[in-house]
């Protein structure tokens, strides 16, 4: 039987299920732009890669200067080359772009792969009290000999800090119609450390790099918004009890909400490119004026620096503009398929087990946004870019500023359709052990433990319908 044929039954299953759900039977206005007016019609391999479809010819020429300092590889100083040189002497990669392959989502490394690449190893040891003022600045205390982050990469005359890899445990979950599911556990191996042992109390967080589509819109939602949207009592007794994260501003000196990096560490666009930079590149700015080496790594604190002659740091500020401008303006893909039966079906089924709590399906844009064509858009991101306590399964036992280990942001959904045809995998969440959207589902817990176990009642048909509402994002 064709999933046309099937699509009515499936639209019933989803009404029926649930007296107090939300009832779609048609696309709602606008549905499909999930960016506003900023929203970009592909669908193809650059969907991810396109301006805002409303930003002007002119600026265009800005965006694309942006993307080519995103794409290029950056270098070793000294070098002909000064505009893109002062690469490590620890790094992770030599361009924005290895991680975010077409602006896309990250993946952990394969048994044969030399270097992880696209996922990172955070790193810090358990919080200090004589530390306070350095946990309020970079919210975690650094490992003592190998810091925040771990570089698996090095310029020559320097020691990589260490390889990683990436083991799995099978784990089953079974649906209520008798359905399996193989889960993969990950066990993060470290291995080569080029500078001793590690502190034996050391957390470790697997992290792959996150999509890059609609930062500029997400940090255009009025704060007040997000905050409204905070519940640490849980009031409304949902289960649910989101709250932001409280971060470090570099610029403002002060302490502000987080919104950006998978535990919302990152305050705004601008912070998140320079910390990028700092810890995946080796590469300084003005907001991050010194090399990525601890005190005990001698020869990268004497390895030379791509600095200009009057001081000007290896990302230069107009450079870091420009990247900054770019990464704020990829547009967001338009949905696919808004009206199909099925797709509207699974979004019956999506309210239904309560997944709208945490993954906020719409907001309106300030006026006043950083630029003028992310002003004023209604978005819908399905995300309340907040934390959650996700249960002990996704646990990295590691804080960040106000997250504790269980604590994750609501991941963006917009786009998460295209993430195959864009990225060429299909891995999802912080660390990529999900290989399908219906495991990552499946590996919710804490708060959303309640939606999870409610997905597990669904039937074939149900599950296909919530897939092709998720794959419609």
């Amino acid at each position: 039987m064709s999933l046309l044929r099937l699509s009515p039954l499936l639209l019933a299953l989803a009404l029926a299920a649930c007296d107090d759900a939300p009832r779609f039977t048609q696309a709602e206005p606008g549905e499909a732009l999930s960016g506003g007016q900023a929203t970009v019609q592909r669908s193809d391999r650059n969907a991810y890669s396109l301006p805002s479809a409303n930003l002007s010819p002119e600026r265009r020429l800005d965006f694309s200067v942006g993307n080519s300092f995103f794409r290029s590889p950056w270098v070793i100083a000294p070098s002909t080359t000064t505009a893109r040189d002062g690469l490590g002497p620890l790094f992770n990669t030599n361009a924005c772009q290895n991680c975010h392959v077409r602006d896309g989502r990250g993946h952990p490394p394969a048994p044969d792969d030399s270097n992880a690449v696209s996922m990172l190893v955070r790193l810090s040891i358990p919080d200090q009290p004589y530390l306070a003022r350095e946990i309020e600045r970079i919210g975690v205390v650094p490992e003592p000999v190998y810091g925040t982050q771990l570089q698996d990469m090095a310029i020559p005359g320097v020691a990589p800090e260490g390889k990683v890899r990436v083991s799995y445990d099978s784990l089953t979950v079974t649906f209520k119609d008798g359905h399996n599911v193989e889960l993969q556990r990950p066990t993060l191996q470290i291995t080569q450390l080029g500078y001793g042992p590690m502190h034996p109390d050391t957390r470790f967080s697997a992290r792959v790099a996150p999509p890059m589509i609609g930062l500029g819109l997400l940090e255009a939602i009025p704060e007040a918004d997000l905050l409204a949207n905070e519940d640490p009592d849980d009031r409304n007794h949902d289960g649910i009890r989101g709250r932001a994260n409280r971060v470090w501003d570099d610029a403002q000196g002060k302490t502000v909400v987080g919104r950006f990096g998978w535990k919302a560490g990152q305050p705004n666009v601008n912070q998140q490119n320079v910390h990028a930079f700092a810890g995946d590149m080796g590469l300084t700015s003005t907001l991050q004026p010194k090399d990525d080496c601890t005190p005990a790594q001698t020869d990268c604190l004497a390895a030379p620096n791509g600095d200009g002659q009057d001081g000007e740091k290896e990302v230069s500020d107009n450079i870091l503009r420009l990247v900054t401008f770019y990464t704020r303006n990829l547009g967001v893909p338009a949905r696919r398929n808004v009206d199909a039966p099925q797709v509207l079906a699974g979004k019956n089924l999506f309210f239904e087990a309560g997944c709208q709590g945490c993954h906020t399906p719409q907001f309106t844009t300030a006026a006043d946004a950083r630029e003028p064509e992310l002003a004023g858009q209604v978005i819908r991101p399905y995300s309340d870019l907040l934390l959650h306590d996700m249960g002990p399964g996704l646990s990295d036992e590691r804080t960040e500023f106000a997250a504790n280990g269980q604590d994750w942001r609501t991941a963006p959904l917009w786009g998460v359709g295209l993430s195959e045809t864009v990225s060429g995998h299909s891995r999802f969440l912080h660390d990529g052990r999900a290989r399908n959207l219906l495991e990552a589902v499946l590996w919710h817990g804490g708060e959303a433990q309640a939606a999870r176990d409610q997905v597990l009642t669904f039937n074939a048909e149900q599950r296909a319908a919530l897939l092709a509402f998720l794959n419609s994002l």
